[in-house]
Parts: structure tokens; sequence; C-alpha cells
């Protein structure tokens, strides 16, 4: 499948959801702007939804707590710990969208952050579910365009720094 710095690539492979894209700017910066809560707060999120904490402990076995709130108050708490940090190419992280009957749920996700052609960057997101059940409960809750939408705010972050 071809990719383009302009276009977001998603698709679903056995218990996985992968999103892709490839970034215009050297990996570092694409790692710097992934990790760093004062870059993920202004871009994660589903829905343009504010993400208002953002706690992050970026090593190995150190966790993260993003909470997003929508209009009416409801709060979407993500919740997660580190299983590896490689910077700049690699994270792993696990992910529990912190809400009945969704948080018994984990996945673990598989960031790649791959240089290409020296300054771009290509960022595979690969989400790992434990069912096909949990997988498909995710989709129905709009993680894949969650995670479109999220990679799309993130390239606009990415050229404003």
């Amino acid at each position: 499948m071809s990719k383009t710095e302009i276009e977001t690539v998603s698709r679903v492979e056995n218990l996985s959801l992968i999103v892709e894209r490839v970034y215009n700017v050297p990996r570092q910066l694409v790692w710097d702007a992934w990790t760093k809560p004062e870059h993920v707060s202004l871009w994660w999120g589903y829905g343009g939804v504010p993400l208002y904490v953002c706690d992050v402990d970026l090593c190995q076995g150190g966790s993260y707590r993003y909470v997003q709130k929508g209009e009416d108050g409801t709060e979407y708490p993500f919740i997660g710990s580190y299983r590896e940090v490689t910077s700049p190419t690699r994270l792993v992280y696990t992910q529990i969208f912190d809400v009945e009957p969704f948080n018994e749920y984990e996945s673990v996700t598989y960031d790649t952050f791959e240089e290409i052609e020296g300054e771009k960057t290509k960022l595979t997101s690969r989400t790992e579910f434990k069912s096909a059940e949990a997988l498909q409960g995710a989709l129905d809750t709009g993680m894949e365009q969650g995670a479109i939408d999220s990679m799309e705010r993130f390239a606009k972050h990415l050229e404003k720094i």
C-alpha cells in the first residue's frame, strides 16, 4: 500500500488496528511531539474533545493517564503503562479506556518511528486486542476514526513547532 505525506492510512489485520502516516519532519521531532505531555495535550484524542489531564512518566514500567472532558462535563479517562521506551524508534504501551464496561479490555500499542530520507518519519501505530470482541468493541466506539483524527491533529501540531 503506498503512503503519501498528506494522508493517514488505517486497516484492521487479525486482532490489530494499524494506523500509519508519513510526516515531513525528522524522527526526533516526531518522537518528542508524540511523547512529551506539553505536546500530547494539544493533539491527542477523539473528536476535538480537549485533553485536560496529561500525566506521563515516560520510562519502562512508567505509566500515563489522559482525561478528556466533553462539553457536558463527561470525563473520558485513558490509562496505561509503558512496556518499552526506545527513543526515538519504538514505544510499546498498554491502553485502557477506564470506563465500565470498557475498562476490562486492555490493549497493547506498538508505535514505530522509521526515518525516511533523513528528514521524513513514518509513524506506524499498531494496537493489538486480546479478542475479536475487544477489537470490535473498540471499533464500535469510534477508536479507528479517533486514531485517524489524532494523527491529523498531530500533523497540524508538527507544523507549528
